[in-house]
């Protein structure tokens, strides 16, 4: 893959910029020329990280400060893009988490269901006027391959019976497959295509403020292991900026090439979720539906 053509004038939005496989590719669209927006919690992190991709570009990209595990950050951080009124011309939903107990944010989800899959929901809703704005637009959902050993139980979504790590992860990664999958049918003939990606494995810190022993033997071991965040990036890019996936959507990308997700049961399934999701996001669909 090409890692994608330049991409001056075109305004990128990256969530989980300031680490790992975000910050990675949030560096590889600034060195394209886009006109970059990082989006994280941490001021001290998003200062560091803006400083470094400007030093790198010659271009400090913008900056924006939300809190994930929060409805009301995510409403308000998307009123105050709306509100600055500039088209929107791709949009990588990157931010996640693991957890290795159960966890629940501050508007009482449990976590990981809540940072990884319904926030990149409800912020992806929020701001699909700037991407129709801005169309040919793109959104791109990082999701993993775990989704293929998650199951979906919708009468029990947020895994308060028999919570498990690796169970959460999975789930809210096979949910993101069934949203991306889902919100592509809808935005035939707007302009705006989504996809959705896995990176492969990432030395990241992601899991790094679980509390513990366990992560800080883990950490060092994945680090040391998997492939550099620049590599596994390339893929994202790509879909952000290559020419030949124009018009492409709905797909599930993976080692470079589009492959079949695990979706069983995706007809009934999709509708179900998306309605569970705007129940618990208070984020509605305006649209024509694309079915």
């Amino acid at each position: 893959m090409s890692g994608g053509a330049p991409l001056a004038g075109r305004v990128c939005l990256v969530t989980g910029a300031t680490s790992g496989h975000g910050r990675a590719v949030a560096q590889a669209l600034a060195l394209r020329g886009a006109e970059l927006v990082i989006l994280g919690r941490s001021p001290e992190r998003c200062a560091r990280v803006r400083e470094e991709l400007a030093a790198a570009s010659g271009r400090a990209p913008g900056v924006v400060l939300c809190d994930l595990a929060s409805r009301r950050e995510i409403d308000r951080t998307a009123e105050e893009l709306l509100r600055a009124g500039r088209p929107l011309h791709a949009l990588v939903n990157n931010a996640g988490l693991v957890s290795l107990a159960r966890r629940e944010s501050v508007d009482g989800v449990e976590l990981t269901l809540a940072v990884n899959y319904l926030a990149m929901f409800q912020l992806t809703l929020r701001l699909l006027p700037l991407l129709r704005a801005g169309a040919p637009a793109r959104i791109v959902n990082v999701s993993s391959d775990t989704h293929r050993i998650a199951r979906l139980d919708l009468d029990d979504l947020e895994l308060r019976q028999r919570y498990g790590m690796l169970r959460a992860y999975g789930r809210s990664k096979l949910a993101i497959v069934l949203f991306t999958r889902e919100l592509a049918r809808r935005l035939v003939g707007s302009g705006v295509s989504c996809n959705a990606v896995d990176p492969g494995p990432v030395a990241s810190g992601i899991g790094s403020d679980n509390p513990g022993l366990a992560y800080r033997l883990v950490g060092p071991l994945i680090r040391a292991l998997f492939p550099s965040p620049e590599r596994a990036a390339r893929l994202a890019v790509e879909l952000v900026a290559s020419p030949a996936l124009e018009g492409r959507s709905g797909e599930y990308w993976r080692l470079g090439r589009p492959r079949s997700p695990s979706v069983k049961g995706e007809a009934e399934l999709a509708p179900r979720l998306w309605e569970r999701s705007e129940a618990l996001t208070g984020a509605a669909w305006s649209g024509p539906s694309g079915r």
